[in-house]
């Protein structure tokens, strides 16, 4: 409508706002609606849709789906999934991507499959950026300008202006980067 009414000469300022107008309503209404209701939700919103069920692609519901097997085998690409054999369930979601339940001689080996205790996991924490120290990250991991300096001289650097990134992650040290 907004397409139509920038290019008609006989549609003024009124017609281009009262149609933006009118569609905005009508998608917070369709918006609010869903929210609220679940019956409406479900005439507005469609259901996922199973491609895949026991390892036996559904040719119907590709058809319903509008999709061809290349198409299908392009989104399991895109979720590393590189063969049908792979997957035992696979549902297209109402917004368009895929969720896949792989075959449990193809699922990912865990931690806990080999009972081996999980390590802690940190955040890393960049320090420098740019040549600027981030002065109040090194004070919050309770660092100080000399600890900073002692870390900088064991990689050869002599001034914080020549790095271009300075990140520290627990356990595994100063990660740094130089302009050139």
């Amino acid at each position: 409508m907004l397409g139509n009414a920038l290019y008609d000469q006989k549609a003024g300022v009124f017609y281009i706002v009262y149609s933006m107008l009118l569609w905005s309503i009508l998608l917070f209404t369709v918006e609010y609606l869903a929210q609220k209701s679940l019956k409406f939700r479900g005439i507005v919103e469609d259901k996922p849709s199973a491609l895949i069920k026991n390892g036996i692609v559904d040719r119907e519901a590709l058809k319903k789906n509008r999709m061809n097997i290349n198409q299908l085998q392009s989104l399991l690409r895109q979720s590393e999934t590189f063969s049908i054999r792979e997957v035992a369930f696979c549902y297209l979601e109402a917004n368009g991507s895929i969720s896949i339940l792989k075959k449990s001689k193809y699922q990912k080996i865990t931690q806990e499959d080999f009972q081996i205790p999980s390590k802690s996991v940190y955040v890393p924490v960049t320090l420098i950026r740019d040549g600027e120290v981030l002065w109040d990250e090194i004070r919050d991991l309770g660092f100080d300008d000399t600890w900073l300096t002692k870390q900088l001289a064991t990689q050869g650097i002599s001034d914080c202006k020549k790095v271009f990134l300075a990140e520290w992650l627990e356990g595994d040290g100063l990660f740094i980067q130089l302009f050139n």
